[in-house]
């Protein structure tokens, strides 16, 4: 097969060149395009443990992992195994099998806000149909996000507040109408107040509130304590459902996500493709009450041509199960994260953050809680440093405003050196 080889004397550039007279941007995705950080894009062709390699044959320490999915690292043989075997039988039938009641079983027998779950095909495609089904069930059109949370790119979740005002969303995106964003209401991330205030100007509007229980969007905020705990029991008090955005904090934080991690439980949740060791698959569940709303047994009608992939069933069925056999596998994780955080936090003044196997380094000397403190980030700065960790074989996201994700083949010489590179950034 001609086509899966690189040509001779390809680089990174050329594909980029090539890419942007057929691809908008020359990428699929926007952040793939290293505008922010002012460089062309690295164009992957491999990767194992904890390592990606470009098409030039650079290797690379990897603390992107596929955005999240990757916690085991790359090409795990146990999910490689079970992916190979599934696509001898086939790509994909857009009918039942029985992979997905498999992996559907496994995450509600598992996971104590999980009753009933639906699989879908991407985490957008899930918070949109998580929210539909919320609206649904409570009969309300009203939703509260909170400022720098990202759920995906549906029209309704596409906002921001206007000088920080807590009001109706403004549209943030071209293509997305004020219609769209009428019933959507901004609040601030760890501002209970906020919340509160949307609620008393919304009387019985409001079908429910999401978040990303750690806000992993924005760099990594985490929520201070009583923030989660409060909007659990906003909700309880005004009929609202809880709505946990898990597509980076499912099955990562711990097996439970952050609901677990935190000890709050939400009434509906979304997850992402760590549920399908890495490939292109999404889900959402929660109490079986109002997941019982959704089509064919309700009224709130969700549908996909490819949701159940077989594929991506059996590699999240070996992923999980790997997860929940081994749950000294979270501890692992969280002493390798502490552990860059730490040493990252004597050589710079910057605000550096960790939780589980998340991490980042803002660059700005000020406690981060929220958006608007996020935004105070030195983002020339970053760009600066994530250059130089990207020529000395460091890949990390390429925005000031992504999280650094830590997976199990990360080893702490891998670390080490990450660390004396980010000393060289710090320096110059």
């Amino acid at each position: 097969m001609d086509f899966l080889k690189i040509p001779e004397n390809a680089t990174s550039k050329s594909f980029f060149d090539d890419a942007k007279k057929y691809l908008p941007g020359g990428v699929n995705s926007p952040v793939r395009a290293f505008k922010s950080v002012g460089l062309s894009p690295i164009f992957i062709e491999s990767a194992d443990g904890s390592k990606v390699y470009d098409i030039e044959g650079r290797e690379y320490i990897d603390y992107v992992g596929s955005w999240g999915p990757m916690i085991l690292g790359h090409n795990n043989p146990v999910v490689k195994k079970a992916v190979f075997e599934t696509a001898e039988k086939g790509l994909s039938f857009g009918a039942c099998n029985h992979l997905e009641v498999k992996l559907a079983e496994l995450i509600c027998d598992n996971v104590k806000q999980v009753e009933m779950v639906r699989m879908v095909n991407s985490g957008t495609e899930a918070v949109m149909s998580c929210i539909r089904a919320a609206r649904g069930f409570t009969g309300r059109n009203k939703i509260v996000k909170f400022e720098g949370c990202y759920h995906g790119h549906s029209d309704a979740l596409l906002v921001k507040a206007g000088s920080g005002a807590m009001t109706f969303g403004e549209p943030n995106s071209g293509g997305v109408t004020k219609g769209a964003v009428e019933d959507t209401l901004l609040a601030r991330y760890n501002d209970v107040e906020s919340v509160n205030k949307l609620f008393e100007e919304n009387p019985e509007e409001i079908a429910c509130i999401i978040v990303e229980p750690v806000a992993a969007n924005m760099g990594l905020v985490i929520p201070e304590e009583g923030f989660l705990e409060s909007l659990r029991s906003i909700c309880d008090e005004n009929g609202a459902l809880l709505i946990f955005d898990e597509v980076i904090t499912g099955f990562r934080l711990c097996f439970g996500g952050a609901a677990e991690y935190f000890g709050v439980t939400p009434d509906l949740v979304t997850y992402g493709k760590i549920i399908g060791g890495g490939m292109p698959v999404g889900a959402y569940g929660g109490r079986k009450d109002v997941m019982s709303f959704v089509s064919p047994l309700g009224p709130v009608y969700q549908a996909g041509t490819l949701s159940g992939n077989p594929i991506a069933m059996a590699a999240g069925i070996a992923m999980l199960t790997q997860l929940l056999n081994e749950p000294s596998i979270y501890d692992d994780l969280a002493a390798k994260c502490e552990y860059f955080v730490k040493n990252l936090k004597e050589l710079t003044n910057f605000e550096v953050v960790g939780i589980g196997s998340l991490a980042c380094v803002f660059h700005q000397t000020g406690k981060v809680k929220n958006y608007e403190d996020a935004l105070k980030s030195d983002t020339e700065n970053f760009a600066r440093a994530f250059k130089i960790l990207l020529e000395n074989g460091i890949y990390m996201g390429p925005s000031q405003f992504e999280s650094v994700f830590f997976s199990t083949e990360i080893t702490y010489e891998d670390i080490d050196k990450t660390i004396s590179v980010y000393k060289k950034a710090f320096e110059k």
